[in-house]
This record gives C-alpha cells, structure tokens and sequence, in this order.
C-alpha cells in the first residue's frame, strides 16, 4: 500500500520539530557549557562596570562557570554592542546595554553597524540611576538659572563634557540647552571616568554624570552640584533641587542599564539568565548597596523590557528630533 504523502510529510516534520526542541531543552539544561562574557561600553569604575561585576561574581559562583568582564569602551557604545550583536546565539555572550546603546542611538544617528532591536534578546531591565548636574567651582554661578543666566551672557563660552555622543551625559546636556536656550559647547571623551576627570581638572566647565559616581565629589567641595535630572529630588541628597523644579519643568532624564544577549538564543537560556539575574539584583545586600549609591533596582521579565527598549526608542526619537541634537 502506498503511503499518503502528505501525512508522510506531516510526520517527518512533526519528528523534526520534536528533534529539535529536545536540543534546545538540552542545550538550555547544559547552560552555561563554557566562560559567560559579559561585555560593557564603558571603562572600568562606573556604575555600569560595578553592576557587571555584582551580576558577574555571583553567576560565577552560582554557576561554577567563569564569567569574564570585558570593558569595551568608546564609540558611543558601538564597540561593545557590535561584539554581542555579531556572537554565537548561545547565551555565552553578553551585554550590558543602556539608554545610550538601546534608546539613543537609534535615534542621534543615522546608522547603526548594529540594531539594538532585531539583533538582541532582551534578559533583563535592571537598575535606573539619575545624573547630577555638576559644574567646576570656577565656574561663577551656584544654580541652575545663575548658570543659565551666564551662558546666555556669554554664548559658547561655557563647556560641557560628555562620555560620549549619545550618551545620557551627552543627551542631559542637550535638553538644558533646548529647554533653556542657551549655547554651551560639547567635548565628548571616551567614557565616564575620562570626563569626570576633565571637569575635575578644570578642562570643561560642566558636566552631567551619575549620582553614583559623583555625590562623594561634591560633598568634598571638589565640584558644585546645581541639580539632579530625575523628575523627584534623591533622598541621598535632599538639598539638591532636581532641573525640573530649578525653572526647566518637565527635564526627566534617568539613565538605565539592562542585560540583553544575541538574538536567537533559546528562550530557556534567555530565561534562565533572567531568573539569576533578577534573583541577583533582589538580594538584600545587593539591593543594599545600589540603594547606597542612589541606584534604583528595576528587574522585569525579558517581555516587559523589550517594549520597554521600544517605548525609550520612540521617546528619544522625539527628543532628538525637539532638540535638533547631533552626534559630535
């Protein structure tokens, strides 16, 4: 008798189907086979790299698998998100994305060696940190509006640092700018720490950097401290007005990081890193910690933080396109 070819058919795709969903569930059981990279767009020092290394040390010892820290800095995060966007689909290889590398980007430039949509897998939003308006003791004002008032009086005199085009520093700049109408000109360097340093030394004149980083500066009078750029002021730092309600209503820019892997990989993989990670981040030390520094934890399901990457493409599309901002 002959066989019907279309239930032939049906079976043979049926078994390849079972076939390889058996892979998947052993490749995801076996997970991690090897060294994890996880790589990161900014030098070592920052929040970011810190958040790397916390995640990195207890996935290592959960997991008894290395997990090497790989700081990839400059390019306004091209670099590091290039190396996982062109990666095995394996959950082997890691990245520490931001607002910079999932939001801004795609929206300051005109093309990106990589899409931060269609390339990655989305694992986890994880924490959120607002930046500090700081500025050089030099400089003479002591408020957001004296410093406003200034610029103005001296168009392109002032300067500002940035770690980099497309950075939430950068961006930070940018809406005072538009918001105020004032003319301050950009230097952009190759990260955080380099930018910090300049405005430390009185190479710039301002700069917008985390609260993480920077509260311990200024409370040793190294730098002033005219604002912090979330909507509500940080109980760290009570006495710092936020730029909303220095005269700029509406100024919210709040820097976010997120692990994200290469497209493709297996959903069990993309979620048995969720799980770790978020159990990482909810520890009460570790919660601890960050809350130290004025980091806020913000762990979500691999879901709910790709149509958060959506939602903050859409928005700083708008921005750049208010602001008129442009890459340096």
């Amino acid at each position: 008798m002959l066989k019907n070819p279309i239930k032939t058919a049906l079976a043979a795709g049926i078994a390849l189907l079972v076939a390889a969903s058996t892979a998947v569930q052993a490749q995801a059981q076996g997970y991690p086979s090897k060294p994890i990279r996880f790589v990161v767009s900014f030098p070592p020092g920052g929040v970011s790299d810190r958040l790397a290394r916390v995640l990195g040390q207890h996935m290592q010892e959960n997991w008894g698998q290395p997990v090497i820290i790989e700081n990839r800095p400059g390019g306004s995060g091209f670099i590091a998100s290039q190396a996982v966007a062109t990666s095995a689909p394996d959950g082997h290889t890691l990245l520490l994305g931001n607002i910079n590398t999932h939001a801004i980007n795609s929206a300051l430039f005109a093309k990106l060696p990589y899409d931060p949509v269609k390339d990655f897998a989305p694992i986890s939003l994880l924490i959120s940190v607002p930046n500090l308006l700081l500025v050089h003791p030099s400089v003479q004002a002591n408020s957001v509006s004296e410093l406003v008032a200034l610029a103005k009086a001296r168009p392109r005199s002032l300067t500002y640092a940035s770690a980099g085009s497309g950075t939430s520093t950068h961006m930070s700049a940018e809406l005072l700018k538009a918001a105020s109408g004032i003319e301050i000109v950009h230097v952009p360097y190759k990260g955080p720490p380099p930018a910090l340093q300049a405005l430390l030394a009185g190479e710039v004149n301002l700069y917008f950097e985390t609260i993480a980083s920077s509260l311990q500066l200024v409370k040793a009078g190294r730098v002033k401290a005219f604002a912090i750029t979330s909507l509500n002021r940080s109980p760290l730092a009570p006495d710092i007005p936020t730029v909303a309600e220095s005269g700029l209503p509406g100024f919210d820019v709040a820097p976010w990081f997120g692990a994200l892997t290469r497209a493709g990989t297996p959903g069990e993989i993309v979620n048995r890193l969720n799980a770790e990670m978020v159990r990482i981040v909810n520890q009460t030390e570790v919660r601890a910690t960050f809350a130290a520094q004025g980091v806020t934890i913000l762990a979500t399901t691999p879901d709910a933080f790709a149509k958060y990457i959506d939602q903050e493409i859409a928005r700083w599309t708008r921005v750049v396109k208010e602001t008129g901002a442009r890459a340096d």
